[in-house]
């Protein structure tokens, strides 16, 4: 039987691993659109001709404050790119350096170390402004701004409340609970308390919540409203390829140009198939979108959708850091099945718990073989399978599935959001 290499992006590294191209219905990956061949000059258009706004340099007066907030680690957008251009941007307006700063919209991950936020910026940047971590665990960092009319006490970083101007920016992908990444979410959850994200959070239990979808999605919804509270003056959003390359630049009006964001997103992303498969590879696209399993979840759901009732995934994924959450590593070791995990979290919602339901849910559905750093015990704690390289890993699907499954293969997992052919709209 002839068989075919495949290569997927492990962490820093890559697995290779061979199939019979026969059994292989699709190879998923994001459509074939050129990268913008010169970034610097695009990022200046977008923001000296934007989507339902002033320009930039219209907008800040002198004298006045600028906070930009900043994606983390986990959510590369090449912000060192864009970061110097919008400095200098303001600068050319009468805004020095010394009026505006850096807050990373870190959420409840961890904090940044100091070498993380240079990289992410640029040294250039690092010096020139001021940076600062949002810590959401520390009530003294927020003040409170008001509740939402679903009930969620907003408290926003004083540092960004004290700014007169904010400037969101990030990258737009897929989002499973929140419908899609990018504009709003750099404030909700970016640079929100604690207490505010996981009551935020928590609706992703209610229906409408969901991966692709922002209207009659309560996630969204709140993350609007309460954004509102703090209107942001300007977003800077960019869309970019699994080569971290930019594919367009979205700026202006936070909500507008994200809205057209979200409409290119779909375009690019979305990936067709027959229907759901035996089988379904999934690679996250190598490091940080494997860098544990907490960002791993989000492959998953996507092979989720690929993979039919009863069926078998495998992923693969690093997962340098480990689990990525002390608190959904306890939660699996407290709750033992997903139903269980679902009863703790309607119940008791908190940000790390919701992973372990995310995580969970989906096994009820196909089983999930991890091909990873982590420990085999780890993994079987986590409800995974775990198998020590592709070789094992193959051997346990197709004992499972059968000597000829239908193949799915998603290089891209955590980009590539499948779609039925026969149900698309």
């Amino acid at each position: 039987m002839a068989t075919k290499e495949y290569r997927f992006k492990y962490g820093k590294k890559e697995i290779r691993f061979n199939l019979d191209p026969r059994l292989v219905w699709g190879e998923l990956t994001i459509k074939d659109h050129p990268p913008l061949q010169d970034p610097g000059a695009e990022i200046q258009k977008a923001i000296r001709n934007p989507i339902r706004s002033k320009p930039l340099r219209e907008i800040v007066k002198a004298g006045q404050t600028v906070a930009f907030l900043v994606n983390d680690s986990t959510r590369l957008a090449n912000s060192h790119v864009f970061m110097p251009i919008l400095l200098n941007e303001l600068n050319a307006a009468g805004i020095p350096d010394r009026d505006m700063f850096i807050i990373f919209s870190v959420g409840a991950h961890r904090q940044l170390s100091e070498q993380e936020m240079v990289s992410l910026v640029g040294p250039d940047v690092a010096e020139r402004v001021r940076m600062y971590n949002s810590n959401a665990q520390d009530p003294s960092q927020f003040k409170y701004v008001g509740t939402t009319s679903r009930g969620n006490d907003i408290y926003f970083h004083k540092l960004v409340l004290e700014a007169d101007h904010v400037v969101c920016t990030g990258n737009i992908v897929y989002h499973f609970f929140a419908g899609f990444g990018g504009g709003r979410k750099a404030l909700l959850p970016g640079v929100a308390a604690y207490q505010t994200i996981c009551r935020n959070h928590a609706l992703m239990l209610e229906p409408g919540a969901g991966l692709g979808k922002l209207n009659g999605n309560p996630v969204h919804e709140d993350q609007v409203e309460a954004t509102e509270m703090l209107r942001p003056s300007f977003l800077l959003n960019v869309v970019l390829n699994e080569k971290k390359e930019f594919l367009k630049i979205f700026a202006g009006d936070y909500i507008q140009a994200h809205l057209e964001g979200c409409r290119f997103v779909e375009m690019i992303y979305g990936a067709e198939i027959p229907k759901p498969a035996d089988l379904v590879i999934a690679g996250c696209g190598g490091y940080p979108k494997d860098i544990n399993v907490y960002q791993l979840q989000k492959t998953m759901d996507n092979a989720w959708l690929a993979v039919r009732q009863g069926g078998v995934v495998i992923m693969l994924g690093e997962c340098i850091e480990g689990v990525g959450s002390e608190e959904y590593l306890q939660w699996m070791k407290e709750h033992k099945t997903p139903e269980l995990i679902e009863e703790k979290i309607r119940s008791d919602f908190i940000v790390g718990g919701h992973k372990a339901y995310a995580v969970t849910r989906l096994m009820k559905k196909a089983e999930f073989i991890l091909v990873s750093g982590l420990d085999a015990d780890l993994s079987r704690t986590l409800l995974f399978t775990p198998a020590k390289d592709m070789g094992e890993a193959l051997a346990m699907a197709f004992a499972k599935v059968g000597p000829h499954p239908r193949i799915i293969l998603m290089p891209q997992g955590s980009l590539t959001v499948p779609v039925l052919k026969e149900v698309r709209s």
